[in-house]
């Protein structure tokens, strides 16, 4: 059992998935998981919603799970509702590492998050990513970089998201954090409301190759996030009003209302998973 690790070394070890190389410890991550879990659902009284959506790529296919940004709280639902039998790996700010003399850094890295450079193409953080989806692994994504109405930026829409799934061949999850806003709000004491954690329906960036080439990573962004949007407000995904969210952004209603984008289950896309492999091994037996 190693008690302490180079926070760097645990960003390029495998967290679940199926790669045979050494793994990070999971015992603080059980731990960490025992206590927040317990703590969480007494306070919160939190459930999950659709977890057989992600449940259903365990050991298929790596998935890139995306989320709305309300609350410094989102991070930890979203872990804990893929807990205890998947690890989703986050990306976070790289500055969060070295927080009280790298403690924090020691946590975060041992549940398996890994940073990325704010504002910037952080070619390290994305081939990460891409590798943990390759090899089967949970990749957490907040693309709006930082909570909305909280801090001065402004929300806004990153198609990384999008490029890391094509870069991994990996199925996008939307999924949200309900009323999590509502813990800590400005002018207000902590408040302990009920928290609901839903995961939608997954999509393929495949699924935007109808548009011009520099469009596509930036429409399947914009689209993955008004699916979040829509489930965070028990709404219509084309009732979401994207340009009051993102006036920064192009908005893509109109294109996605004269062609609509298929929609598709986690079961259709592990068995085409599971199509397409037995069809490489059958290849390769032949061949052989």
């Amino acid at each position: 059992m190693s008690l302490f690790l180079p926070y760097e070394k645990m960003w390029d070890m495998p967290l679940g998935g199926e790669s045979d190389e050494k793994q990070v410890p999971h015992w603080a991550g059980n731990i960490i998981y025992g206590f927040l879990a317990a703590v969480f659902k007494v306070c919160f009284r939190y459930r999950v919603d659709g977890r057989e959506k992600l449940r259903g790529f365990e050991g298929k296919s790596g998935v890139l799970v995306v989320s709305n940004h309300t609350s410094f709280l989102d991070v930890a639902f979203m872990y804990l509702a893929a807990r205890p039998n998947q690890w989703i790996r986050f990306l976070g700010r790289e500055d969060l590492f070295d927080n009280a003399k790298g403690l924090v850094g020691q946590i975060l890295s041992r549940v398996g998050a890994f940073p990325i450079k704010r504002d910037s193409a952080d070619r390290s953080a994305i081939k990460r990513a891409t590798r943990m989806l390759k090899n089967k692994e949970c990749v957490g994504i907040l693309p709006e970089g930082t909570r909305r109405g909280k801090g001065s930026k402004d929300p806004e829409l990153h198609s990384g998201a999008a490029f890391i799934a094509r870069m991994g061949h990996a199925p996008i999850l939307p999924m949200t954090v309900r009323d999590a806003e509502r813990v800590k709000e400005k002018g207000r004491f902590f408040r302990f409301p009920k928290i609901t954690i839903e995961y939608g329906d997954p999509l393929l960036v495949s699924d935007f190759d109808f548009l011009p080439k520099e469009e596509r990573l930036d429409a399947c962004t914009w689209y993955a996030m008004r699916e979040c949007f829509a489930l965070s407000r028990r709404c219509a995904p084309e009732e979401v009003d994207m340009r009051e969210l993102f006036p920064a952004s192009r908005d893509y209603a109109a294109v996605f209302a004269e062609h609509p984008v298929v929609r598709h289950t986690t079961q259709e896309l592990v068995s085409e998973i599971e199509r397409k492999a037995q069809q490489e091994s059958n290849g390769g037996e032949r061949a052989a």
